[in-house]
């Protein structure tokens, strides 16, 4: 008979489903850590600290529903900094009292299961060693940035950092010359904060963002205190949903009503600002390309009204769609569009002039050369499945994710691989988490595993594998869905087409409450698709 292992669960991530994972199991007596290379909770708002850097999803959506959190808690603005959502993760640490299980800064160097022990042998980046009856990875949608091969990018002389590595202590573009490849989110939020006060801004376009209006605002203490009553019938609606908002979608077709009508709709979802004219919009725009074509007419006369110059209306609001709206995920704005008619910002469109190489001082593409102080890499990432497969975690005979998943990812449920047992992991690939407000995603996907751990301790279990078969029908399950989509029809990173070589697929599950369903279906069987065993 094998020793125990030194602890029940290890919880790899300090961000919200980390966090949430880690006090539901403390609370319900399991010996549970966790571990995070940041030096602060939060996931990705450590990492995120770049100029501008802050959440889409509006307060009180973007939080936990937990009120012994939310009851003391008031934010400033609708849609939170980085800042202020890092002093949030400490307060959510010190109400729930999770620091006494919580090691931070220190990444784990390797998992490997033992076959014959039954459970995960952990390295630690310090040295540390331990072992865990289970790992429950939670390392998010965006933990592996993707920097595209730039000819002689490690040249360059100033400072170059991708937005998601970016310097703790900050970098001031006051009077300097600052670039941006990519317009996604972080190009978005830092080239509003460059316009303002960089000399120049030269932002490298390859497919225009179809960003909406933030409508950002500040919030009041007394308008939060007000507010308060109504939260938990916030957060329960939010769970009922399929993006994980309070936001409910319109159940008709926008091609049923009249033009006056649906005007009258998108001006009101328009004015709403956030999501609301993604999310909340007729149930037809995402999958019926003559709706989904009146929706992207309407954002694009919208953002023309806002642009001086007729040929950047035309790059930044093209008269033929790019792809069609909403699938890709929209970037919110505050300034962006106008920040094209100050005479410092320029645009470079990368279809028409590729970028040839990187100088020490500039950038050079097929038509001409333009020096620079700053380089920003606002790229993207490498979402969903790489954080978790540049993990060294290996499972039976030695076996790695990305090995595992080299043709694509392939789970039961989004929680589980089989030849990985006593591993799940939250917020991953084939789950919600990318289609789906955070703290919804985690609190949903944290209460079912808390539920089949319970489960596995009170029937006597220890161990579990999902069955091989099980792969093969949710991944099935999801093409389905995707067909029935229009986002196929884009190369975005909800396809995993952002990255050269990566598998085609789409990788999240596009509603919370049908994933949520399907799950708990499977709970009332048994666990179906598992095999489980002492």
């Amino acid at each position: 008979m094998s020793a125990a292992p030194d602890i029940d669960a290890l919880v790899i991530g300090a961000g919200f489903s980390g966090l949430y994972l880690l006090g539901r199991l403390r609370e319900n007596g399991f010996n549970v850590r966790l571990v995070d290379a940041a030096a602060e909770p939060g996931g990705i708002w450590y990492w995120n600290c770049y100029p501008g850097a802050r959440v889409d999803s509006h307060v009180p959506i973007y939080e936990f529903s937990d009120e012994r959190v939310w009851r003391d808690w008031t934010w400033s603005e609708r849609f939170p900094g980085w800042r202020e959502l890092r002093r949030y993760f400490r307060h959510a640490c010190d109400v729930l009292d999770l620091w006494p299980a919580m090691k931070l800064g220190v990444a784990m160097r390797s998992a490997v299961f033992d076959e014959d022990a039954g459970f995960w042998r952990v390295e630690l980046a310090d040295g540390d060693r331990l072992t865990t009856r289970y790992l429950l990875p939670c390392t998010g949608f965006a933990a592996k940035a993707y920097i595209p091969s730039l000819p002689e990018l490690d040249r360059f002389a100033g400072p170059a950092h991708h937005t998601a590595h970016w310097p703790q202590e900050g970098i001031d573009f006051t009077g300097k010359r600052v670039a941006i490849i990519g317009t996604g989110a972080s190009g978005v939020q830092v080239a509003q904060e460059a316009a303002r006060e960089a000399a120049q801004l030269t932002i490298y376009q390859r497919t225009p963002i179809l960003a909406l209006p933030m409508r950002q605002r500040s919030l009041t203490t007394v308008e939060q205190a007000q507010a308060k009553p109504g939260y938990p019938e916030i957060f329960r609606q939010r769970r009922l949903s399929s993006g994980g908002f309070e936001i409910p979608r319109l159940d008709q077709s926008a091609l049923e009503v009249s033009s006056e009508e649906r005007t009258a709709t998108f001006e009101r979802l328009w004015a709403a600002g956030g999501f609301h004219y993604w999310v909340g919009n007729y149930a037809d725009i995402l999958v019926d390309e003559r709706a989904n074509r009146l929706a992207y007419d309407f954002w694009r006369d919208k953002v023309r009204e806002r642009i001086t110059d007729p040929a950047l209306q035309e790059k930044l609001a093209p008269s033929e769609p790019p792809h069609p709206f909403g699938v890709k995920r929209p970037s919110l704005e505050q300034t962006y569009y106008d920040i094209f008619n100050q005479p410092s910002v320029e645009l470079v469109d990368l279809r028409e002039e590729p970028i040839e190489q990187i100088l020490p001082n500039g950038i050079v593409t097929s038509a001409c050369e333009r020096r620079h102080d700053v380089l920003v890499l606002a790229t993207g990432f490498d979402a969903v499945t790489g954080g978790l497969m540049r993990m060294d975690i290996r499972g039976r005979g030695g076996t790695t994710l990305a090995h595992a998943w080299g043709e694509g990812a392939r789970t039961h449920l989004g929680y589980a691989v089989s030849g990985f047992p006593n591993m799940l992991f939250l917020y991953g690939p084939q789950s919600p988490s990318g289609f789906s407000n955070g703290p919804t995603a985690a609190e949903v996907q944290g209460d079912w595993v808390v539920r089949f751990l319970e489960h596995l301790r009170t029937a006597g279990w220890s161990r579990f594998e999902a069955e091989p078969d099980t792969h093969a029908a949710w991944a099935r399950h999801i093409d389905e869905i995707a067909a029935m989509t229009l986002f196929p029809k884009a190369d975005s990173w909800y396809m995993g087409a952002n990255v050269p070589g990566k598998p085609r697929q789409l990788l999240n599950y596009p509603s919370v409450v049908g994933y949520a369903e399907i799950c708990d279906a499977v709970a009332e069987a048994g666990y179906s698709g598992f095999r489980l065993s002492a």
